[in-house]
């Protein structure tokens, strides 16, 4: 059965011989009585904890997301219910909107867009992005594809992660993220790809804004919670830290009178720094992947640890 908004079905499951019940969140009571499988197309909803009671023969749940914070809860972390989620669909798009951010920023592309708006001709020098350094907090498949990107297009790049190296083939160090107070003013770009788990959510609060350079960049691509927003707010307001990029935010969408708008310094995206034209078509061709081996008895891919909210191998 399949959970989506009545106007955004994924396209291209016709050739699957499963039994589609479709439904939006608030049939998903009714839907999902006997289905032993369960699409999530709609990945911010939060529904399945409220039928859990009427899920009396799920098997498994597919999440067209990468991260799986909206969707996990004690019961469902305590049942045999197998998770998988959309890891590697957005790994390539996000780092290329990261890449994009990163050049925006040094290039004051902010203070373009006004002087153009004001029809106002003004020479100014702008930064190189050549070794410029970039903290990348996250070390799974998208914060390494991440990494890959800004080092191709010059930066000197670290990870920050639950384990350290000192020869990462990708981030070259890895240091702790549970000591990125000490580690974030060594970085132009601090970049937030890791998933919402109880040891990221609030990650950057006050102290590691006040240690970050005063000209540095924050980039949040990965979830709003992973960020104090009162702390950056006032971090930006006075001038702590240069600027940021926002994807991503506590209460989505961002409400109009919210002062993140008006914030010096910001650019604020519509959780859309994934989304490339043709994403869908990519998510349905994973999720019919997956379903072939669930039919065939076969190992599913991407296979999340429900107790850690993220698949194992480096975050």
């Amino acid at each position: 059965m399949l959970c989506a908004k009545p106007d955004d079905r994924p396209p291209g499951l016709e050739d699957l011989p499963v039994d589609f019940r479709f439904c939006d969140a608030a049939g998903l009571a009714d839907a999902v009585r006997g289905a032993q499988g369960l699409l999530l197309w709609d990945f911010f909803s939060t529904a399945v904890r409220d039928v859990w009671k009427d899920a009396d023969a799920l098997e498994w749940i597919h999440i067209t997301a990468a991260g799986v914070d909206t969707l996990l809860f004690d019961e469902l972390r305590d049942s045999a219910v197998v998770v998988t989620n959309a890891r590697g669909v957005f790994d390539r798009p996000l780092a290329e909107f990261v890449l994009g951010a990163v050049i925006a920023h040094a290039k004051d592309a902010r203070t373009s867009f006004a002087l153009q708006a004001r029809h106002e001709w003004r020479h100014r020098e702008t930064r190189s992005i050549t070794g410029a350094t970039a903290l990348v907090v996250g070390t799974g498949g998208i914060g390494r594809e991440i990494a890959k990107l800004l080092r191709a297009a010059g930066l000197d790049v670290r990870g920050a992660g639950r384990h350290t190296a000192t020869d990462d083939p990708d981030f070259g160090e890895i240091v702790s993220s549970a000591e990125l107070s000490t580690h974030a003013r060594w970085a132009d770009h601090l970049i937030l790809a890791a998933p919402l788990t109880d040891a990221t959510r609030g990650l950057v609060d006050a102290t590691v804004l006040a240690a970050m350079k005063p000209d540095a960049h924050l980039v949040n691509i990965a979830r709003g919670p992973m960020v104090d927003e009162v702390a950056l707010l006032d971090a930006l307001t006075t001038h702590q830290i240069g600027g940021a990029t926002l994807d991503v935010f506590d209460t989505e969408p961002l409400p109009p009178d919210h002062p993140l708008w008006d914030a010096p310094n910001v650019t604020i995206t519509a959780h859309m720094s994934a989304d490339v034209v043709g994403w869908r078509d990519e998510l349905a061709a994973q999720f019919a992947t997956n379903a072939r081996r669930w039919l065939a008895g076969e190992g599913l891919h991407n296979v999340v640890d429900k107790k850690l909210g993220y698949i194992p191998g480096g975050q």
